[in-house]
């Protein structure tokens, strides 16, 4: 079954707020061939329609993806709004802090789900090693949620459990 997006070009061009004349290649087929380290739990897309980044993380470079990425989306057009998140808090940093860190790639200026996105897409580049081992880092709060809550206690860390679900680890299992 296609929808339109099977068949889009082997190079992707950006032009957004954030990021204008960048370009990628995609030299993988969506969702397959990820490194064997990298084992996501959800797909941008599981993401984007659960819930996450208060929904204003994507809406003005929805073009780039997919657009059944978006069909079932929260998103929010004018600011975040925790209550679109899964869990119904805010669980994230400002951009300009993760940009004081040094924690932003030149080439995903929004940061580690701008990379995701973009890496399930089919691109690879020279920052997927120190996102992956990001990602990977991230499995400390799962063993705190269940070293600290009843298993399908939702209601237990809803700050850490919606962390997780920004970084694909589907916290809803746990």
């Amino acid at each position: 079954m296609t929808n339109g997006w099977d068949e889009r070009p082997k190079r992707i061009h950006v032009n957004d707020r954030m990021q204008r004349g960048y370009s990628y290649e995609l030299i993988e087929s969506a969702g397959v061939r990820f490194d064997p380290a990298f084992r996501p739990e959800l797909t941008p897309k599981e993401m984007l329609a659960l819930g996450v980044f208060g929904g204003k993380y994507m809406t003005d470079c929805r073009g780039e993806f997919p657009p059944d990425w978006f069909a079932a989306a929260k998103l929010s057009l004018e600011r975040s709004d925790p209550a679109l998140n899964f869990f119904g808090v805010s669980a994230s940093k400002p951009l300009a802090y993760w940009r004081e860190k040094g924690w932003i790639y030149d080439e995903d200026p929004r940061g580690w789900f701008q990379w995701y996105c973009r890496y399930y897409l089919g691109r690879r580049c020279p920052d997927d090693a120190r996102q992956i081992k990001r990602w990977k880092a991230m499995v400390r709060h799962v063993a705190q949620i269940r070293n600290h809550c009843s298993p399908g206690d939702l209601d237990c860390r809803p700050r850490q459990r919606q962390a997780l679900l920004h970084w694909a680890y589907d916290s809803r299992e746990l």
